[in-house]
């Protein structure tokens, strides 16, 4: 036989009656709490909170504003080696603008270890094509070298099409590609050859478990960038501001917090918008720390 939980039937009516004095000592109960919960949601507002750590990043500052453009380590990174190759070389700063663009369109100025067919690197150069060896075109040194070699052989590619320049060195299945990137290109040139001041800013934020900053590994650096450029002496304000970007791409990597030249400083700060002034850096040298 079932059990009833609830059994029907008649409910007597109770009626509960409340002073007059109970009703408002629970009315100013409530107001009270009312009040007090305004007061602490308000106090909790003004306490600062902790912000979010940014995440890596690099930004161009162009001359003209509204240009900028964001890249991140390894584009920065990818720039500013093809900027001091093509200065060890001499070269003018429209075969940097023809390298950057030839870049952005095969791999975004990325170092791909794959391609279509055997192309690899920067500029997806391919091994059955006679450029060299794997190892040796996933190096960007030696990867921009092989390019700027070809480029410097197209008659008038200082004057010509950036688009037919480019396809005379790469040989791809859609030259006409390369133009579009024409105008990036150009920010890009300007800033990491030197040519613009203070055009590059980098946050790199704490490796995970850091607490501080870590030491800066100051002759690697300049090892590195010997590589690239030759001589790492500034014999011009130009050479210097290509050398100060450089270092600063290059900065999370060689544990770099702070670069400096020609009277300006840049600090890896996450407040940090850019370069700042009145530091005693000189013209004569990039000082890294």
């Amino acid at each position: 036989m079932a059990t009833e939980l609830i059994r029907p039937g008649r409910f007597s009516r109770v009626r509960v009656r409340f002073s007059r004095g109970v009703i408002t000592i629970a009315a100013i109960v409530v107001v009270l709490a009312v009040a007090i919960s305004v007061g602490l949601y308000n106090l909790l507002k003004k306490v600062p909170q902790p912000l979010a750590i940014p995440e890596a990043y690099c930004v161009v500052r162009a001359s003209t504003p509204g240009d900028d453009l964001s890249l991140d380590i390894e584009q920065a990174q990818m720039a500013a080696t093809i900027a001091a190759v093509a200065a060890r070389r001499r070269l003018p700063e429209r075969a940097v603008v023809i390298a950057y663009a030839t870049a952005l369109q095969e791999t975004k100025l990325r170092n791909l270890a794959y391609g279509d067919l055997d192309s690899v690197g920067v500029f997806q150069q391919r091994e059955s094509q006679g450029w060299g060896r794997k190892k040796q075109l996933m190096d960007p040194v030696y990867a921009t070298n092989r390019f700027f070699a070809a480029l410097v052989k197209v008659k008038n590619y200082r004057k010509i099409p950036l688009a037919d320049a480019a396809q005379e060195v790469q040989r791809s299945a859609g030259g006409y590609a390369y133009a579009p990137h024409e105008d990036n290109a150009k920010i890009l040139a300007a800033a990491f050859t030197g040519r613009v001041p203070r055009a590059l800013h980098c946050w790199y934020p704490p490796a995970k478990g850091q607490t501080a900053p870590p030491k800066p590994r100051t002759a690697e650096a300049r090892r590195q960038l010997a590589r690239a450029l030759g001589d790492p002496a500034v014999t011009s304000t130009r050479r210097g501001w290509l050398i100060a970007a450089w270092s600063v791409a290059y900065a999370q990597k060689y544990g770099l917090t702070r670069v400096g030249f020609g009277g300006a400083v840049w600090k890896n700060e996450a407040k940090a918008e850019g370069w700042t002034t009145g530091d005693k850096s000189g013209a004569t040298r990039v000082e890294l720390s």
